[in-house]
């Protein structure tokens, strides 16, 4: 692959998060920042210390609700491991072990690779008050793609043309209106997930969204990407319990 866009070493680990049919999206937020995040914080310190596999890197993004839009997802984990990190024989809150859990669906882990494509800084400001993590970040606009893969493509092919032709395409237009940062994953089982990927972009504002739209250029990915069943997210907030 182009030696341009280089990986990230490790896995990096995503947890898509939806409330139950009876949980509000405030509940599901209050608890996992309360109650969720500060236990996995406390469980990746404990790892390290004992030299096992550990989180380096903890950041959950929380997706907007748009009126009148099938959002599917509330929010997404995501931690960075030196290795991909298997799934327990039963998705992660099958039986709760917290309130966040009794407020989500039952989740389980996808390992990608990452490569960052803009390394841009977002703005982070840790507590001074009380523990400095987990702490929220805003003065973004985020959009992130699930990447569904056509019926029967060739994998490694559509991974080559993300980086070697899509990536620099979307940089290119980045670069050209703004953006602050550009994230592509790859999927490490992309046959047996339901997607091949993920792109998060970041903008400073949805203006920047509007003038992306209106710019960017067909660069032949849709030969491999199934656009019918293609999902965009906003977000303009975050959650850092592991800063990295």
């Amino acid at each position: 692959m182009t030696s341009e866009i280089t990986a990230t070493p490790g896995a990096k680990m995503i947890f898509l998060i939806r409330r139950r049919p009876e949980a509000t999206r405030d509940e599901l937020v209050a608890n996992w920042f309360k109650n969720h995040m500060p236990a996995v914080i406390a469980g990746q310190e404990r790892a390290a210390a004992d030299g096992k596999v550990h989180a380096t890197k903890y950041i959950a993004t929380l997706f907007d609700q748009r009126h009148g839009k099938d959002v599917p997802w509330d929010g997404m984990a995501q931690l960075w491991f030196d290795r991909a990190i298997p799934n327990p024989p039963e998705p992660h809150g099958t039986v709760p072990r917290d309130t966040f859990q009794q407020k989500a669906e039952p989740y389980v882990g996808w390992a990608t690779t990452e490569y960052v494509v803009i390394d841009g800084e977002l703005p982070l400001v840790p507590n001074t008050l009380n523990e400095p993590f987990p702490a929220t970040r805003s003065g973004f606009f985020k959009v992130t793609f699930l990447v569904p893969a056509r019926d029967g493509i060739d994998y490694d092919a559509a991974f080559r043309h993300w980086l070697e032709a899509h990536a620099p395409n979307v940089r290119g237009v980045m670069n050209q209106i703004g953006g602050l940062r550009y994230v592509v994953n790859h999927s490490h089982d992309p046959a047996n997930e339901s997607y091949l990927g993920m792109a998060e972009l970041y903008f400073r504002d949805p203006q920047g969204w509007d003038d992306y739209r209106a710019t960017i250029t067909e660069d032949g990915f849709s030969e491999y990407v199934d656009f019918s069943r293609l999902v965009n997210m906003h977000a303009t907030a975050q959650m850092v319990g592991i800063p990295g």
